[in-house]
């Protein structure tokens, strides 16, 4: 197992023992674990505890290798897979529209989503996207 240690807050999307991904209105479900630590066991969230509870939880495990956050805030399973190097603005918005359970028929109809990001680009010049 892998283990993360010394977070200062670990979120978890509470969805078990469902494996679909989380979504919508559903992401407002999130827990967060203060100064913890995470288990990943064959590329999958094992658990997630507290680290006053970590040295039980080493007794009875293996762990193959450790990480150590050092502070930070670990946010497992969270991913957006895709990126854009050039883009003519920000659509940020639309991430929290999404937590909020819009659809992306819901954030176009609004006036945002990649129709619109696409539209920002071609009226945004190329001197324009290199300084931004």
């Amino acid at each position: 197992m892998k283990l993360i240690f010394n977070a200062a807050a670990v979120a978890v999307i509470e969805n078990a023992p469902s494996p679909k991904p989380v979504a919508g209105n559903l992401m407002k479900q999130t827990n967060v674990v203060e100064n913890a630590y995470l288990l990943i066991d064959n590329n999958r969230i094992h658990s997630v505890g507290k680290m006053s509870d970590l040295k039980s939880v080493r007794q009875q495990i293996s762990i193959s290798e450790e990480i150590d956050a050092s502070g930070g805030f670990v946010l497992p399973g969270f991913c957006d897979s895709h990126t854009h190097i050039v883009f003519a603005g920000s659509r940020e918005m639309e991430f929290v529209d999404k937590i909020n359970g819009l659809s992306y028929e819901d954030i176009a109809k609004r006036g945002g989503g990649i129709l619109n990001s696409a539209e920002k680009l071609r009226h945004t010049s190329e001197d324009e996207l290199f300084e931004a």
